[in-house]
């Protein structure tokens, strides 16, 4: 499995139309970006920190075939990068993050 955090307004978009398209930053680099379970949490600390209103959505890697990527990344380790939307289909667990804690924390919770 996967793991993509987003603004959960974004997820509740996607579930409507069927897909999710990426956030900002993934449309600007071209790709959906994507953690494994090792680094999602580095990931939540680095680029969430202070955010609120996060769902941690857990994906099939499986599922998506071809267009999805192990490429370097943050000092060299390989990330999933998916060339395409991402089906709602996809999407195995969605976690609406506990706004209590630091994003961080919350990730961890929601693994």
């Amino acid at each position: 499995m996967i793991y993509k955090l987003l603004e959960t307004v974004e997820w509740e978009s996607a579930r409507e139309v069927g897909e999710f398209r990426g956030s900002a930053v993934d449309l600007a680099d071209g790709y959906i970006h994507f953690s494994d379970a090792g680094q999602v949490v580095e990931t939540a600390r680095r680029y969430f920190d202070g955010r609120r209103g996060l769902t941690l959505l857990g994906v099939d890697e499986a599922t998506l075939g071809d267009a999805l990527r192990w490429e370097p990344s943050r000092g060299g380790a390989l990330f999933p990068h998916l060339y395409a939307p991402l089906p709602v289909g996809a999407v195995l667990t969605a976690v609406a993050l506990d706004e209590d804690l630091p994003v961080a924390d919350a990730v961890s919770a929601a693994l």
